[in-house]
């Protein structure tokens, strides 16, 4: 194989040899390559070369061979430091200064030993052309990873890392190369100056996230060290979410649910670069949760509760998960359903990860104590804004558990105890719970009457709407007693909102002029406030929410309801008559006068009797008798349909 030339270096196999008349005295191996070379050429320049040959005093011996342990940047670095102690023309680039500066700093390549040599160069090049350029400070982090403990020694490291942050604050335009944030290079008619040059780019606006894509291709200790710096700078919190973000979308396919950037932008120093960083996903993960900022919003929840579905694919450490958990209970107001259904990875027969949720509820309610434990259940408390996210999050579980109810698999106890992990005052109905329940009875018919019984007693069915009762009365998967105690509340519910109802339309229609002070009337209506208004009171005021619509087709459906047990209690008292008439004929008066606790009277009392008697039926009261109503007819049947009921 004839040898490959390189500037006075050849290389045979795995070595590499300097093309000279002379033979090679020393011999240097970098990561198993090794360098046959000449003393005096190598000690004139490097430091540390010069002193282990001192050391050993075998200048003069024929040959000599060292091992350079660590050596920065590789056997492609101590190449171009070999080249340049030969006197051959280097250059620098922004790929290879981080790499060449650590390598003459081992090398000890000053100018004690030598004028003009190899460290004060690079440095020189590092300040005056990295520092001040975006894309050479990218790329030059880019190509660090090498050597990053020497980098850090020197500090050159933090430089970049400072220069970087300083940039993203700054309008990209100042640094050179146009980035992302401008359109195709080749677009006609643009003003952007790249050294003096016009690039004919057309400038775009400017935009946030501009810089997320280049930095994306550092690797994690890099891309670690760049998000810390920015944190002490003070860059907001809101960037750097959005960059770690972009990073872990971008290494962790599983996250998945994103959208990809326009290919307009494509024109960015990654497409300089070679190719993304080689990462391991659990210590990326892991890395990423630590950066992540105490932030909340909608995406940025959603994207956490994706971290977490990942964290449990790859079994992450302890601390990792709970530390995404309590991230997530914090905000848990913002979740959405579909991201709270988490499968289970673990060794559970359930579908969904229910302890998971259960433990985020738990995150949740910790930090929402203050609120509940020192508050008194008042109307006004659970109307006030700073309830409203415990709303939320209960409506949220209950369409959790309406979801992972269909799961066979699901233990009663687990969707109880979720059930009860948030208070009753999160609850302002309790429609979703019997929902659930519902549909838990459904995919488990083999619960027996008693087990059904016992989760049943999280609803409370004072709580269940009109509809709700209606349905449940006729719900045959409901146990009997379940069912009686839901047809008792319905015909209280029935009662009070008809009862509502009327006063409310009495208030609205009774004139202002008749002696009624404006202050009764707004009592009145107060008073009927879960059907007719709803006062909601707000750090301090008081707004009067008029629900009309609602209540007129909720009248008409207690209307409808009433009148039909009216009709039912008629019929009732028509046969109760037939059966006295009956049971009158086969016993004499004394006798059904004895059995009813009456005492005989006097013949004149009774002709007074059959008179009273005689003139019929005594008519209803009217409407115009003190303190009468329209509802007092119900009030009066239904004791009369209790008392049918005992005595059947």
């Amino acid at each position: 194989m004839a040898p490959a030339k390189l500037s006075g270096f050849c290389k045979q196999g795995n070595d590499w040899l300097y093309n000279a008349r002379l033979p090679s005295d020393i011999t240097i191996i970098v990561d198993g390559v090794k360098f046959h070379l000449h003393k005096f050429p190598l000690m004139s320049k490097c430091g540390k070369i010069a002193c282990m040959l001192e050391e050993i005093q075998s200048i003069h011996d024929r040959t000599f061979t060292t091992k350079l342990e660590e050596f920065p940047g590789g056997s492609d670095t101590f190449l171009f430091a070999a080249k340049f102690c030969y006197g051959i023309q280097v250059e620098f680039t922004a790929r290879n200064i981080i790499t060449v500066y650590c390598a003459a700093d081992y090398l000890e390549m000053t100018d004690e030993y030598g004028e003009d040599n190899l460290l004060l160069k690079a440095e020189s090049f590092f300040h005056k052309n990295v520092l001040h350029n975006w894309k050479d400070c990218v790329l030059a982090l880019q190509s660090c990873e090498s050597c990053m403990p020497r980098a850090e020694k020197l500090h050159i490291l933090q430089k970049c890392l400072n220069a970087v942050s300083t940039m993203v604050c700054t309008d990209p335009s100042l640094f050179g190369w146009p980035m992302m944030m401008y359109g195709s290079l080749q677009s006609p008619g643009g003003s952007i100056l790249w050294n003096g040059i016009n690039t004919g780019a057309k400038i775009r606006s400017a935009e946030s996230d501009w810089w997320f894509e280049d930095i994306s291709y550092f690797s994690v200790g890099v891309f670690e060290r760049l998000i810390k710096t920015m944190k002490a700078r003070g860059i907001r919190s809101e960037y750097l979410a959005g960059v770690v973000m972009y990073y872990a979308r971008k290494y962790l396919p599983g996250l998945g649910r994103w959208q990809s950037r326009p290919s307009s932008k494509a024109r960015t120093v990654a497409s300089f670069s070679s190719t993304p960083a080689a990462v391991d996903q659990r210590d990326l993960l892991e890395n990423i949760e630590k950066l992540l900022p105490e932030k909340k919003g909608k995406s940025f929840c959603r994207f956490l509760l994706g971290l977490l579905r990942v964290a449990s694919i790859l079994g992450v450490n302890q601390t990792c998960l709970d530390s995404l958990e309590r991230r997530i209970g914090m905000q848990l107001e913002l979740a959405s359903l579909d991201g709270l259904l988490i499968p289970s990875f673990s060794n559970s027969d359930t579908l969904y990860d229910t302890d998971c949720v259960e433990r985020i509820i738990h995150h949740f309610m910790s930090s929402e104590s203050g609120l509940t434990l020192f508050s008194p259940p008042s109307l006004d408390l659970l109307s006030s804004p700073s309830f409203e996210p415990l709303r939320k999050v209960a409506r949220l579980i209950d369409n959790y558990l309406a979801e992972v109810a269909s799961d066979v698999n699901l233990k009663p106890g687990k969707i109880r105890s979720l059930a009860e992990v948030l208070p009753d005052s999160s609850r302002t109905l309790h429609d979703g719970l019997y929902r659930a329940l519902d549909i838990y009875f459904k995919a488990h018919p083999w619960l027996s009457d008693r087990e059904k019984e016992v989760l049943c007693n999280i609803i409370d069915y004072g709580k269940l709407s009109i509809d709700a009762c209606a349905h449940a009365s006729q719900n045959k998967r409901l146990p009997l007693r379940v069912v009686l105690q839901v047809l008792f509340f319905e015909q209280l519910h029935l009662r009070t909102a008809l009862a509502g109802c009327l006063n409310v339309l009495e208030a609205e229609s009774a004139p202002t002029g008749r002696g009624i002070a404006p202050t009764e009337i707004a009592g009145n209506v107060t008073a009927t406030g879960e059907t007719g208004q709803r006062i909601v009171r707000r750090d301090g005021w008081v707004t009067i929410v008029r629900e009309n619509q609602v209540l007129k087709v909720d009248m008409e459906r207690m209307r409808s309801r009433v009148g039909e047990l009216e009709d039912e209690v008629s019929k009732i008292k028509r046969e109760m008559k037939k059966v006295k008439k009956s049971r009158s004929s086969l016993s004499s008066p004394c006798i059904v006068a004895g059995k009813f606790g009456c005492k005989p009277l006097s013949k004149s009392s009774d002709s007074q009797t059959d008179v009273v008697g005689s003139t019929g039926p005594t008519p209803r009261p009217s409407f115009e008798h003190p303190r009468s109503s329209h509802h007092s007819r119900h009030r009066k049947s239904l004791p009369l349909f209790r008392d049918l009921t005992h005595g059947s």
